[in-house]
């Protein structure tokens, strides 16, 4: 009895896969590979690749690792569901050979394409009609490649991102969603269509994009010799596929206008659900198809990104190592025994490519005030956090200012939200409730191929099963410090931001 479904969520760190039994909506086995987080070419500085072949070969460790420890057949997977990292580019031959690493979506190379476009499309065309500046998007990097690498493109039968990729693997289609060809710049939200204006201004023909297919819909059937080599049964349907952040929204249910879901992993996400086109007049924050968008009912949602947000946790913790193992857990209470403010010690976090919330610019991360004879590890570590957080509150006050009230977050129990300081900081700078719930991305994936498929009749009966772990409230105490703080942070990014100017 096939009772079971299979999500996996490509990550850039790492391809995470879980099993979901369909009667109780509970996790039965979960994996992800590799352990360590997966590595970056970064040929030059501010590119960042990756090759398309190492998610594959993560995709099929992660699943295999599930069927060992649920004990489980591919047999018993009814549908398949994929969550994957946003913008990333991977090109294809007429054989569907990848024809260069993927370019993925920390990768700043594009930048002056996009800025270039804006301007030459025309800014009011751009905002009333993709809703965003052509940016550092999956567009603009492929015009990067007809400029730059003429004898790629020239080779190029189709394009797609990170998850159509393993959706193509796993079927021999090449296809993508609506909402796929929104995040990659290709979409005239006026028209409902795609948009001839930019592929004729980039010059690239509408035969390179994939075909298109909707979000939760039986999108194509794994192959016969992909089944006998990874352990699935042919056949299985694979019906739902999203970015990692309409995809972490849809797994929290976040689905109507209001709603608002948060990640803080790789990077750091707000993501506000809207009914309306609206978008940021300066493009600091991106506006996306939502999953669950129709002809009928308009359905966006608004992406605030903080590219330096797991990175350089993760960075610190790696410097904190001296020969032993150094864990999260203890990070966070080493940061705990700083102050609200870490003493004055300021971070900004801005460590990983050109930040969409900072008009595109590079100014990288820096440390600031640091005192040598007042601050030690637990500050450096309370600085990081917090710097996180105060990046996410410039870009959220962004979102506000578009309309998009938020009074509670939603986000899940996973990645910073796990540490008490950056959950406190988190709530106090927002000014906002937060809700934790037992789900991920994989987790995500696996109900959306439950609705795509048809074994869920409906959203809600996908989500009885989702359970809230924990909520956290601002304090008025503890909102007058960390506002203080965040006006220090912010005075320190403003001048840091002139100099670039200077």
């Amino acid at each position: 009895m096939n009772n079971y479904l299979l999500g996996w969520d490509v990550g850039s760190s790492s391809v995470k896969a879980s099993i979901l039994e369909v009667a109780t909506g509970k996790v039965v086995a979960f994996a992800q590979s590799p352990s360590e987080e997966m590595s970056m070419l970064a040929i030059q500085p501010g590119w960042a690749e990756q090759d398309p072949a190492v998610w594959w070969e993560h995709a099929v460790k992660s699943f295999q690792a599930c069927l060992k420890k649920s004990g489980l057949s591919g047999d018993d997977i009814a549908a398949i569901g994929i969550s994957y990292q946003m913008h990333g580019l991977v090109c294809v031959d007429k054989d569907q050979n990848v024809l260069r690493p993927s370019i993925i979506w920390c990768d700043s190379r594009a930048v002056e394409i996009g800025k270039t476009a804006f301007h030459e499309l025309g800014e009011s065309y751009c905002l009333q009609h993709l809703l965003n500046s052509p940016g550092n998007f999956t567009a603009s990097k492929l015009r990067w490649i007809k400029v730059f690498e003429p004898e790629v493109f020239d080779r190029i039968a189709s394009i797609m991102l990170p998850g159509d990729y393993l959706a193509m693997k796993l079927t021999g289609e090449v296809t993508t969603t609506r909402s796929g060809l929104s995040e990659g710049m290709f979409w005239d939200y006026q028209k409902g269509t795609v948009s001839a204006e930019l592929l004729k201004h980039y010059g690239i023909s509408k035969t390179l994009l994939a075909t298109q297919v909707e979000t939760f819909s039986v999108q194509g059937r794994v192959r016969a010799e992909i089944a006998a080599s990874i352990g699935l049964k042919a056949g299985t349907p694979v019906s739902y596929r999203a970015g990692d952040q309409p995809n972490n929204a849809f797994s929290l249910n976040v689905l109507n206008p209001g709603e608002t879901a948060a990640t803080a992993g790789t990077s750091g996400v707000i993501y506000s659900v809207t009914d309306k086109n609206a978008f940021d007049p300066l493009s600091r924050v991106n506006a996306f198809i939502h999953v669950n968008d129709r002809v009928e009912r308009k359905r966006n949602g608004v992406l605030l990104c903080i590219n330096g947000t797991g990175i350089l946790n993760s960075w610190q913790r790696k410097q904190a190592q001296s020969g032993t193992p150094f864990g999260y857990d203890q990070m966070n209470g080493i940061a705990a025994a700083a102050p609200i403010g870490s003493d004055g010690l300021t971070i900004l976090p801005f460590g990983n490519g050109a930040e969409r919330v900072l008009e595109e610019k590079n100014i990288n991360a820096s440390v600031h005030g640091l005192n040598f004879n007042r601050h030690n590890q637990s500050h450096m570590l309370r600085a990081g956090q917090e710097g996180i957080v105060f990046a996410l509150k410039y870009g959220f006050d962004v979102l506000q200012g578009m309309g998009l009230q938020t009074k509670v977050i939603r986000a899940g129990n996973a990645n910073m939200f796990l540490s008490p300081v950056f959950r406190e900081a988190f709530v106090n700078t927002i000014g906002a409730r937060l809700e934790l719930y037992d789900t991920d991305g994989a987790k995500g994936a696996a109900l959306g191929a439950g609705v795509g498929a048809g074994i869920y009749s409906s959203f809600e009966e996908a989500f009885q099963g989702l359970h809230i772990i924990r909520s956290e409230e601002p304090r008025p105490e503890a909102q007058e410090l960390y506002t203080q703080a965040y006006l220090h942070w912010t005075s320190i990014l403003k001048k840091q931001l002139s100099m670039q100017h200077a």
